[in-house]
């Protein structure tokens, strides 16, 4: 869907974007991190044609954007960052707007604005004019504008920014119903806990280069090599702590003031199983035993450390 092959951006004698290659297929939510000056704006500006790479090729639906610069306005949609907004629209005429810029014909344009609505959440807002609407509820129907056009490729620059935590959720539920139609979707952060409720996969770049990229899951062995596992105890969590102690596998436990218990875990899922099961034949009450996801913010120190070593 979209596909960046030995991408290289200079600036005069400063190379931003330094060989990077990145696949983002249909269904898949990528979170592009990294400190500022990792070259994750240069990177988007060039996907949308903004920016002539020095050499190097940017598809997407696997036709390239050099070859077909109309391409990038068919098929990519990009949410800046605080986007500018028309201040005395209504929510619908706003969204109405676009649609007659994208040359959906009149007759259609009010079932798109509808529908597009429903799909942000933002259908009791329609008649709302836009300074009455939060940061979380401006972001949504700036996703909803950038959707209107039907992109199979979306591109998100910090769409989390500012946006309290019930907003992020709608966010994370409105990505996976996106994503769910089978679009790309990329997203530029460097708030590494956001992306975590976002993202499938993850790309980490830094001074230019692609450190690590792939499945969170994946990458988050190739980097910890290890998992998090998060287990609740009812009953007797001095045995539960002698028994995971046994276990040559398993680190130091940190209790979570929920109740949870977690510890990164060396082994592989058999001997997590295995470990559940001593746990169950000694006695110990398990209400519930499972991986936690990786976090990223553990995972960007770790690679940032390897880095530097």
């Amino acid at each position: 869907m979209l596909s960046i092959r030995d991408l290289r951006v200079d600036y005069d004698d400063f190379c931003a974007v330094h060989d990077l290659s990145l696949e983002v297929g249909p269904g898949e939510v990528c979170g592009l991190i990294g400190p500022n000056g990792a070259g994750k704006t240069t990177t988007m500006r060039t996907i949308l044609g903004l920016i002539e790479p020095t050499y190097g090729e940017v598809k997407v639906m696997g036709s390239s954007i050099q070859d077909d610069r109309e391409l990038v306005g068919r098929a990519v949609g990009f949410m800046p960052d605080f986007p500018p907004v028309y201040e005395d629209l209504k929510v619908w005429e706003f969204l109405d707007l676009f649609a007659a810029s994208y040359r959906i014909p009149k007759s259609m344009r009010g079932e798109v604005v509808d529908r597009h609505l429903d799909l942000v959440g933002l259908t009791e807002k329609r008649d709302a004019t836009v300074p009455g609407l939060s940061r979380g509820m401006r972001q949504r129907m700036m996703l909803a504008k950038t959707l209107i056009p039907d992109p199979a490729v979306l591109l998100l620059d910090e769409p989390a920014s500012g946006v309290d935590p019930q907003g992020r959720i709608d966010l994370k539920n409105i990505l996976k119903r996106v994503s769910a139609e089978g679009k790309a979707v990329l997203i530029s952060s460097h708030i590494l806990a956001e992306m975590n409720e976002f993202c499938t996969s993850v790309a980490i770049m830094e001074r230019g280069r692609l450190v690590v990229g792939g499945r969170i899951d994946e990458v988050n062995r190739r980097i910890m090599g290890d998992m998090a596992l998060a287990v609740e105890v009812l009953s007797d969590v001095e045995l539960f702590r002698r028994v995971v102690a046994a276990d040559d596998h398993a680190g130091p436990i940190e209790a979570r003031a929920d109740g949870i218990y977690e510890f990164r875990y060396r082994g592989d899922a058999d001997a997590a199983a295995g470990l559940l099961a001593r746990l169950v034949a000694e006695g110990v009450r398990v209400a519930s035993f499972s991986r936690r996801k990786d976090n990223l913010e553990e995972l960007f120190l770790k690679v940032g450390a390897k880095e530097l070593s």
